[in-house]
């Protein structure tokens, strides 16, 4: 398993994305309202900004048939790493249940 404890800082991560190790991805997608702003850019290794987009794209699909209203993304860490080790993302609807609590597990 990666460890991307070394990469405590925005540089460093800045840097392994330009070599190609990392991508950018963010966190509120830019299709449901997110901004492209350094708080909603999170750098991940190749592959899981598509799996993020993936999941995005089911909790669009809910958002049409009216079972999901509510949606958070939030990435949890290990030390000072700004490689996030995981992704929470709760999509749901207050009123009827339901919905995705997928879990990216990132290393």
């Amino acid at each position: 398993m990666p460890d991307f404890s070394a990469v405590d800082s925005l540089e460093k991560a800045q840097a392994l994305a330009s070599e190609g190790k990392l991508e950018r991805l963010y966190l509120f997608p830019l299709e449901f309202g997110g901004k492209d702003i350094p708080q909603n850019v999170l750098y991940v290794p190749i592959g899981f900004a598509a799996m993020k987009q993936r999941i995005d794209s089911m909790v669009r699909d809910l958002v049409n048939q009216g079972q999901v209203s509510s949606y958070a993304a939030h990435p949890e860490y290990k030390g000072k790493s700004f490689v996030p080790s995981k992704i929470k993302i709760v999509a749901s609807h207050p009123e009827k249940g339901g919905g995705l609590n997928p879990v990216i597990e990132i290393w």
